[in-house]
C-alpha cells in the first residue's frame, strides 16, 4: 500500500538540510531503485522553484510500504529526523486516485 509521508522543518532549517541532505537523498533513492517511489519532494518557503535563503518548510514523500508500521520506522530513520530538521513527521494511508 502507499503512504504519505509528511514532514514538517524547524525554523531555519535550511543549514540542517544541506549537511544531511547527500544522506537524505540516497536513502531515498533506495526506494525509486526498488520502484516504490510514486513522488518525493520539499516545500518551498516562498512561492518558487528556488525559495534560496527562505529554505523549506517541509517535505513530501509518497511510497510503497508493507504497513503503516513499516511506513513509520522507515520515516523515522530518516537522515533529517537524525539532524533535527523536522519538527513534525506524520505517517498516513495513501490512495492514488489519479492520474
Amino acid at each position: 500500500m502507499l503512504y504519505a509521508i509528511l514532514c514538517e522543518d524547524v525554523e531555519n532549517s535550511l543549514p540542517l538540510r544541506a549537511e544531511a541532505r547527500p544522506a537524505h537523498l540516497e536513502r531515498i533513492q533506495e526506494l525509486v531503485d526498488a520502484g516504490r517511489l510514486l513522488v518525493a519532494g520539499p516545500h518551498p518557503a516562498l512561492d518558487s522553484e528556488d525559495p534560496g535563503e527562505a529554505g523549506f518548510t517541509g517535505s513530501l514523500i509518497v511510497a510503497e510500504f508493507d504497513s503503516l508500521e513499516a511506513a513509520t520506522a522507515w520515516a523515522d530513520a530518516d537522515p533529517y529526523v537524525d539532524a533535527g530538521v523536522f519538527a513534525k513527521v506524520t505517517v498516513k494511508p495513501y490512495k492514488k486516485v489519479l492520474p
